[in-house]
């Protein structure tokens, strides 16, 4: 079975010292790529570095709506030189957030950098990876007046109604689902993902964010996660043969911390949930998922062509 991470941060401080392993172990389990999103200028050179070292990983450069204001006056040039320099790499990421972090940050400040890189993703006819929080009229509407998108959008960690999906879609959008979509109203998960075209549906870890809400025996564990104490690292799980099934494990997973870090290999928790939900084996969503995934990153310069033909 092969998976391809839509979404994730691997150059994230929290986890990024520890990103050989975490790879290794996601590799392992059959995921074979990873589309790592950069948040700031600050960290783009990180992405660089982790998208030059792995084959598996493409990387992605963007201002995130919560970094808006520590922009410096050349982040336009600087990230247009990043994409200059680095063909294989895709736009993120990017978006619009109007939560209690969202808030915090100038909407229109937010919006006018938002449509900018929107703009230069489809100039450079690579995908966007777009992060949205309470703001998804004001997302289809710029959606619309920029798109549509022949080279995709993608909706990560998409909690948005299933009523908005069949417009996004027109445009060119993709839905990527995280393990943010567990705590949903099943019923909600339920309508939002059948309205989905199969065609346009991918799957993302966003680690080291959107930890599953799962059994803790079923789940991946970041070494040394220090929001973790030992003994729970005897109950997860520690390579893709190993799976611990514990008696106490589903009190344990009610207990973990907030801060519990997420492993990109999580994604299979993610698979069979949507799967579940979907009515449809997790064999066939991880084709499909997988398929769809490779069609959006196949763009000029990317890997991917070179990569699937070894």
């Amino acid at each position: 079975m092969k998976l391809f991470d839509a979404h994730c941060h691997l150059q994230d401080p929290r986890i990024l010292n520890k990103a050989p392993k975490l790879i290794a172990t996601a590799l392992d389990s059959g995921v074979l790529n990873f589309a790592v999103n950069g948040v700031s200028e600050k960290d783009w050179h990180l992405v660089k570095e982790l998208g030059d070292k792995y084959p598996s990983v493409i990387p992605c450069f963007g201002v995130h709506p919560w970094y808006v204001a520590e922009r410096s006056p050349n982040w336009f040039s600087t990230l247009k030189e990043f994409f200059k320099t680095t063909p294989a790499a895709a736009v993120g990421e990017i978006g619009l957030d109007k939560g209690s972090k969202g808030r915090e940050i100038d909407f229109n400040d937010q919006v006018e950098v938002f449509r900018q890189q929107l703009e230069l993703a489809k100039e450079l006819k690579k995908p966007a990876s777009v992060h949205c929080v309470r703001a998804f009229g004001d997302l289809l509407q710029i959606v619309k007046d920029i798109g549509p998108f022949p080279d995709g959008i993608i909706l990560h960690s998409y909690l948005g109604s299933a009523e908005m999906v069949p417009e996004f879609a027109e445009s060119g959008a993709y839905f990527s689902l995280s393990g943010f979509i567990m705590p949903m109203k099943a019923q909600k998960a339920k309508k939002m993902l059948k309205a989905i075209p199969s065609e346009r549906i991918l799957l993302e870890s966003d680690a080291p964010d959107a930890l599953p809400s799962s059994e803790l025996g079923s789940l991946f564990l970041v070494d040394e996660d220090p929001s973790l104490h030992q003994e729970f690292f005897a109950q997860g799980r520690s390579s893709a043969s190993n799976v611990s099934t514990p008696s106490d494990n589903k009190s344990l997973a009610s207990t973990l911390p907030k801060e519990m870090l997420n492993h990109p290999a999580n994604i299979h928790n993610v698979l069979d949930y949507v799967s579940t939900l979907l009515e449809i084996s997790k064999e066939e969503l991880a084709e499909i998922s997988y398929r769809n995934a490779v069609k959006l990153f196949s763009y000029q310069g990317s890997k991917l062509p070179l990569e699937l033909t070894n």
